[in-house]
């Protein structure tokens, strides 16, 4: 008990000797005080006084301002803070952007779809490889696609930056539409479910690395795994999807994933 506090009070009521934290004698009910005097603490001499609402307020700014040049705890095998963690996804921007505009093109112009989606033989039209992602005929296809595009963008390329999340995009869609045209005669690709499944999967991939390991990581390898499966699917009702240009940029989002995480492991 603090110094010159007192170990007791009378009622005036009963003449009881009460305890002096209390507002109402336990013997006769007699109030004592309106209210209880505060306890004081233990080491009030010794605990730092409340920082300024405003002081507080100016430290989360600053904080915030500088997170990307400060480590952050290990997630999912993927450790540390990237400088990109701050800044706009710009590319992930400009990619659903482009979507957007293409698909009112599209239906502005109608030819405009046989221009950019690989139907068949490419016969010199190299630039189908890229534009192909753009291409969409059903309008829950490209919504889901463009989604994905968009979270898992967005995701990526606050940990890795722009350059990764475009290479992705392009070289896995890329890479799908060859390898359909390498195994069909007459192959049909439109859409970025094969950029989509690479963003997901090299997104995914540290957190993967983690499961395996049974580390702890924060990542949502349910909710990412749900919306792949929905991208593989996805074929199976619009011909223009294909499966195996799906399977092929998730392979390819797998192995950039991989290898991005365990650089950044190795630099870390």
């Amino acid at each position: 008990m603090t110094p010159g506090a007192d170990l007791f009070v009378v009622c005036k009521q009963c003449g009881s000797e009460v305890s002096p934290y209390v507002t109402e004698c336990p013997y006769c009910g007699t109030r004592l005080r309106r209210r209880a005097p505060k306890l004081p603490r233990v080491n009030a001499a010794s605990t730092p006084a409340p920082e300024p609402r405003s002081g507080l307020l100016s430290r989360l700014r600053g904080r915030s301002r500088s997170s990307a040049g400060r480590p952050a705890p290990a997630r999912g095998g993927y450790a540390g803070a990237s400088r990109w963690e701050s800044s706009r996804p710009y590319a992930t921007i400009a990619l659903v952007a482009a979507t957007c505009v293409v698909w009112v093109l599209e239906h502005a112009k109608g030819d405009l779809y046989v221009h950019m989606a690989v139907l068949g033989p490419l016969n010199g039209e190299w630039w189908k490889l890229l534009t192909s992602e753009f291409a969409y005929l059903s309008g829950v296809y490209a919504f889901v696609a463009t989604v994905a595009v968009a979270v898992f963008g967005t995701l990526l390329e606050r940990r890795h930056g722009p350059v990764v999340v475009l290479a992705l995009f392009f070289g896995a869609g890329a890479a799908g539409a060859l390898a359909a045209l390498a195994a069909y005669p007459l192959p049909i690709v439109s859409g970025a479910n094969a950029a989509a499944l690479a963003l997901i999967a090299a997104w995914a991939a540290p957190d993967l690395r983690a499961a395996r390991g049974g580390t702890y990581y924060e990542g949502d390898l349910l909710g990412a795994t749900a919306i792949a499966l929905l991208l593989l699917l996805v074929p199976f009702a619009r011909p223009e999807a294909s499966w195996l240009a799906g399977v092929v940029g998730a392979l390819i989002g797998l192995v950039a994933g991989y290898g991005i995480s365990a650089m950044a492991g190795g630099a870390d």
